[in-house]
């Protein structure tokens, strides 16, 4: 590994059960405080969420802070203070920009089964800005084995769009695929997220939930060693 990056192996996660909610934290959150584990550039959280059938988060606030919300299982019930009630599940992405604040829920919508969920929130560029709520399907724009684009700071660009420098893509990679991807700004870092699989980011083999960081590069590459998910987040390394 070299002095440009950072690996958070999924074991190695502050991980809690609450009965209703069990969640892996990467980044230090709620009860779990890793003073080496505070942020990577503008990604300030990643939790892994399961949320029991019935059960969920009551109405809480929120502000600058932009928060994005993947489903990976099941059906995920919002709703917000700016008249917003959707659900939101496996293949779409949700995104809030609190701005000058929010509140809002989040409740698993079905009763006996469990919700997976990535909660990820963002530093913004900008301080208290009018808060919005967006939610889009990702399924006419998933495509196998490449990466594509799912947020970005362009409000006409491919998928959702934030308050900050930042790209997020999907991939979806069959056993011994390979492709490099090039950063969109050369003062961005990359944050992997591996969903399932496993997968060979530069010089790292990186497993199931496993986590790996990298800056100071501008092209990086990858091969999957077996059938991979991955989350990939290209953001800014200074906060602002």
């Amino acid at each position: 590994m070299s002095d440009h990056s950072v690996l958070h192996k999924a074991n190695t996660r502050g991980s809690q059960d609450h009965g209703w909610l069990k969640v892996n934290h990467t980044f230090s959150f709620a009860n779990y405080h890793n003073q080496e584990r505070m942020h990577f550039g503008a990604l300030r959280v990643l939790n892994d969420d399961t949320i029991a059938g019935g059960k969920g988060f009551g109405t809480h606030p929120h502000d600058n802070m932009e928060i994005i919300t993947i489903p990976l299982e099941g059906d995920l019930a919002h709703k917000d203070n700016m008249g917003n009630g959707a659900v939101i599940r496996k293949g779409d992405v949700q995104v809030m920009s609190a701005g000058t604040g929010i509140t809002h829920s989040e409740s698993n919508s079905n009763a006996d089964d469990p919700v997976k969920v990535l909660q990820i929130w963002l530093f913004p560029n900008m301080r208290d800005v009018t808060p919005r709520y967006d939610q889009i399907s990702l399924d006419s724009i998933a495509c196998k084995n490449e990466f594509y684009q799912i947020l970005s700071p362009n409000e006409n660009d491919q998928g959702v769009w934030i308050h900050q420098n930042a790209w997020f893509s999907m991939a979806d990679f069959d056993k011994d695929k390979k492709l490099d991807y090039k950063l969109n700004s050369n003062s961005n870092g990359v944050y992997f997220f591996m969903i399932e699989g496993q997968a060979l980011v530069e010089t790292e083999l990186l497993d199931k939930r496993d986590g790996f960081g990298i800056w100071d590069i501008e092209n990086i590459k990858i091969s999957a060693s077996k059938g991979s998910k991955i989350l990939l987040m290209e953001i800014p390394m200074s906060i602002g």
